[in-house]
């Protein structure tokens, strides 16, 4: 973007114009500089870099440390998932969650529709674990892509990133379209991977009015990888969609993107402020 410059000299047609003059003059050229300026910027991500740019630079790669996965569950979690059905799940329309229970693991069936939470919630801790199809196939976005729905709107994208390349703010941990992870740390498809996401919705007034955005923080196996990070708006692909005032508590949803990724383990622990 073209700095603009408030001190800019404004051609007279008298050498000797006023001072008040002057100042009205340059007043008018910042009006104009930041109304030609302001749409420009609204598209602009933290870091100035455009949605979805793959010139945006890739987060480094580092090595998972070892886990004990299965987490077991706190005793003050409530457990969406713990391998036995899909009770606590429905599709977006009410009716019954269509994905296959497979060793324990519930898993995306192609075109059958996400999946989310009978009830709603708020601020939230939540943990789940998941896993890319092995053997990997596809490239990119078209690999083990699926997503994690914070109120069905702010997402944690999953994505087989495992020695895979695609734009940095659509990789695994990334809060989709907007900030991607500060390291890649994703194990190999096939093997069981972590999301902990710490989540606090945005609070709006009674007009409407954004008063706080929306924060997450994700640790992906183990790693923190997203550090109570504001978000921008709700996460969208090639659009930059702004904050619009919702209810307070919100289903928990689960994408289908058309890849058979699988999840387990899943629970979670609702927050006061």
């Amino acid at each position: 973007m073209p700095t603009i410059r408030p001190d800019i000299s404004v051609p007279s047609c008298r050498a000797t114009a006023a001072p008040l003059g002057a100042a009205l003059a340059r007043a008018l050229l910042l009006t104009i500089a930041m109304t030609v300026a302001a749409p420009m910027a609204a598209q602009q991500p933290a870091g100035g870099w455009p949605q979805h740019s793959l010139e945006r630079p890739k987060p480094p790669v580092e090595r998972p440390p070892a886990q004990r996965l299965p987490v077991p569950a706190p005793k003050s979690a409530i457990v969406l998932f713990d391998g036995s059905d899909l009770s606590w799940w429905e599709k977006w329309d009410g009716t019954p969650a269509a994905w296959l229970l497979v060793d324990g693991a519930m898993e995306v069936v192609r075109n059958s529709g996400g999946i989310q939470t009978r009830i709603g919630f708020g601020d939230v801790r939540l943990h789940v674990e998941w896993a890319s199809p092995e053997p990997a196939v596809g490239e990119g976005q078209d690999r083990g892509n699926s997503g994690v729905f914070l109120m069905g709107r702010y997402e944690v994208q999953v994505l087989d990133s495992y020695l895979s390349d695609t734009y940095a703010d659509g990789q695994a941990a990334a809060l989709y379209g907007q900030f991607p992870p500060r390291v890649n740390v994703s194990r190999a498809p096939g093997e069981w991977q972590s999301y902990d996401i710490e989540f606090r919705r945005p609070r709006f007034d009674s007009t409407g009015v954004v008063l706080s955005p929306a924060r997450v923080t994700v640790r992906h196996n183990g790693v923190l990888v997203q550090d109570d990070v504001a978000l921008l708006g709700p996460t969208s692909h090639r659009v930059r969609a702004p904050y619009e005032a919702h209810a307070d508590q919100l289903p928990i949803s689960l994408q289908d993107h058309g890849h058979p990724v699988r999840f387990r383990n899943i629970w979670v622990q609702p927050l006061t402020r």
